[in-house]
């Protein structure tokens, strides 16, 4: 093939002879070496991409190991917290039902001092401050509130002891009259005797009343003797320990025996006037370690 090409500058003419198989040729070439040069960085940077992915699947890896490290170590965390709040629970049961006997034991307003009830509190909501407490700052505040509950409960304990030692000296000691409905019908000392008229010394009080009538017991103790004695007739004696005894004379019949345990108030006797008698009443002693004394100071008179 013959090109002619014809320039203005000075009118100079080019001629050209171009072989079509050559050209046809190099065209191909050049196209090879595109496509061979497109390929290559084609599969060059799909080979830096892959490596970049690659990479991140490393990092998201750690990352959820991580994660789930975490994770163990917040449930092995919320295990212990639930174990030691459950022990506290169990601990704040019992000082609650210890506090619960400390008011019966000590006639305490029940409503004032409920320990089923949550201690009411309250005030303004705060502002300055609303982050969140720290584990170890949580921790040490759970270490602090044991250590009080156990205190607590020492000290309340010790304090049951007190008042229930306190309570069975007040009811082992002799108080009170030993009939409900009755009237004293002589004191204790000097007076005259009612079956010889001579001067002699009483050493009890009498209480007279309606023939079967109760007798009480004015404290708790155990029953050392039941039955007939000179002079008192049919007679209980209790014996209240601390070396304290009672007795109660000339009584129609017993609703107890020698052995037996009874408590303050509790129904001993049936009044009557058996023994040395002139009618129905109650021969009331009191004995402290053996020897006779003035029952008026126990029976509030």
């Amino acid at each position: 093939m013959n090109i002619i090409l014809f320039t203005n500058k000075r009118g100079q003419v080019w001629n050209y002879d171009i072989n079509l198989l050559h050209a046809a040729l190099t065209i191909v070439f050049g196209l090879v070496v595109l496509f061979a040069a497109a390929v290559f960085a084609g599969l060059r940077l799909g080979s830096d991409e892959l490596k970049y992915v690659a990479e991140w699947q490393d990092v998201v890896g750690e990352q959820q190991a991580e994660i789930a490290a975490a994770r163990q170590n917040a449930q092995a965390n919320i295990d212990a917290l639930t174990l030691r709040i459950g022990q506290m629970q169990a601990q704040m049961l019992r000082l609650n039902a210890l506090g619960g006997r400390l008011v019966s034991q000590s006639d305490l307003d029940k409503g004032e001092f409920d320990f089923n009830a949550v201690p009411a509190v309250g005030g303004p909501e705060g502002v300055a401050n609303r982050e969140s407490v720290p584990l170890a700052d949580f921790l040490n505040m759970l270490d602090q509130l044991e250590t009080e509950m156990e205190d607590r409960d020492q000290k309340l304990s010790v304090l049951e002891s007190l008042l229930m030692s306190r309570s069975l000296s007040e009811r082992v000691m002799p108080s009170g009259r030993p009939v409900e409905d009755g009237w004293l019908s002589s004191r204790y000392g000097k007076r005259n005797d009612p079956f010889t008229g001579k001067q002699d010394f009483h050493k009890g009080l009498d209480f007279a009343g309606k023939k079967g009538s109760e007798v009480i017991a004015v404290g708790d103790g155990v029953v050392s003797w039941a039955g007939k004695k000179s002079g008192y007739g049919q007679l209980i004696e209790i014996n209240h320990g601390n070396g304290y005894s009672t007795r109660y004379g000339h009584n129609q019949s017993h609703t107890v025996k020698v052995g037996d345990t009874v408590k303050k108030g509790q129904q001993i006797a049936l009044m009557g006037s058996t023994g040395r008698s002139t009618g129905p009443h109650v021969h009331f002693e009191v004995l402290r370690n053996g020897k006779k004394v003035n029952p008026s100071g126990f029976i509030g008179e």
